[in-house]
């Protein structure tokens, strides 16, 4: 199957729309609103520009639509650890699509809005048609591995550093080098897809404050604040599995795992086991991709997510 070899859709930027909860939420969009909708969403430290090549390329036949998530550059960003709940970020979406004028979206997730859609599929399965998660692992094998492996635990050290008081600080100092060291390929040099023209585009997102003169970046890292999902710090117990019923993280809609083997926060061996929680899983291995796949080869990444999509 090839993909469309019209030119780009047209991207629509500086839309928003206003949620029940309070939340606004900054989104882009490409294709016609009542064409199936298909929902993009990013994750850390990336906003929904991460989509580009995608709102272009599935705005031909969908209406296409990437927010920036709540804490990320345009779209609302209350300073309290409390208000990134993942309940809190899910309700997001659930309220989203019904804000576009939809009843059920393909979503397809990166990262931590990966994290995020897992949640969505497991908990409002009426609302997700198709689910595409590209390097996100499931939140219960996440959670087993940061608790029994020691690999793991080491490689989501930075989770911790991100929970500190101050991080970011850290990461915009310098003119944002840490986040910049952070988008670079895996030998540390400058990846190909980040150009001057994109990195800056990524630091006017880096840079837009929060409500009251809250720091650009505390929304963000406040996704780490706020979650149960940690590697545990000097004297602490890992996560408590006990306290989690394996049977209340089925996924029971269709679903297609997208995975750059060469992640090194993310490493593929989160995906032993994958098939004992999705009851329809298409698990679609890329050798040489990073974490960033989506940057890296963003035509392979449009290929395997228009195959998985569903007819009509």
């Amino acid at each position: 199957m090839e993909t469309t070899m019209a030119a780009p859709a047209v991207i629509r930027h500086l839309q928003y729309a206003s949620l029940s909860n309070g939340t606004r939420l900054h989104y882009a969009s490409a294709g016609e609103r009542g064409k199936p909708l298909m929902l993009f969403v990013h994750g850390f430290p990336e906003f929904w520009y991460e989509w580009e090549a995608q709102l272009a390329e599935f705005g031909h036949t969908h209406f296409a639509v990437a927010p920036d998530l709540r804490g990320f550059n345009l779209s609302s960003k209350p300073g309290d650890v409390e208000s990134y709940r993942p309940r809190h970020i899910v309700e997001d979406l659930v309220q989203f699509i019904g804000a576009l004028g939809y009843d059920q979206a393909i979503v397809v997730a990166h990262d931590w809005g990966g994290a995020i859609c897992w949640n969505l599929a497991i908990q409002f399965p009426q609302l997700v048609r198709q689910l595409v998660i590209i390097n996100s692992p499931h939140p219960y094998l996440f959670a087993r591995a940061l608790a029994t492996d020691p690999e793991q635990q080491a490689a989501s050290a930075y989770m911790n550093w991100l929970r500190k008081s101050g991080s970011e600080k850290a990461l915009a100092a310098n003119d944002f080098a840490l986040l910049d060291r952070m988008l670079a390929d895996a030998d540390g040099k400058p990846a190909a897809w980040y150009t001057p023209q994109t990195r800056e585009r990524y630091h006017a997102a880096w840079s837009q404050p929060g409500e009251g003169g809250v720091h650009p970046l505390t929304g963000g890292v406040n996704f780490y604040r706020a979650s149960p999902m940690r590697p545990p710090g000097d004297g602490e117990a890992g996560p408590d599995l006990s306290q989690l019923d394996p049977a209340r993280f089925v996924v029971r809609v269709p679903t297609l795992v997208i995975w750059g083997e060469r992640d090194r926060a993310l490493p593929k061996s989160l995906l032993n086991g994958l098939e004992d929680f999705v009851t329809d899983l298409r698990l679609e291995r890329i050798p040489d991709g990073t974490h960033w796949v989506i940057h890296e080869q963003p035509e392979h990444v449009n290929l395997l997510i228009r195959s998985a999509l569903p007819a009509g």
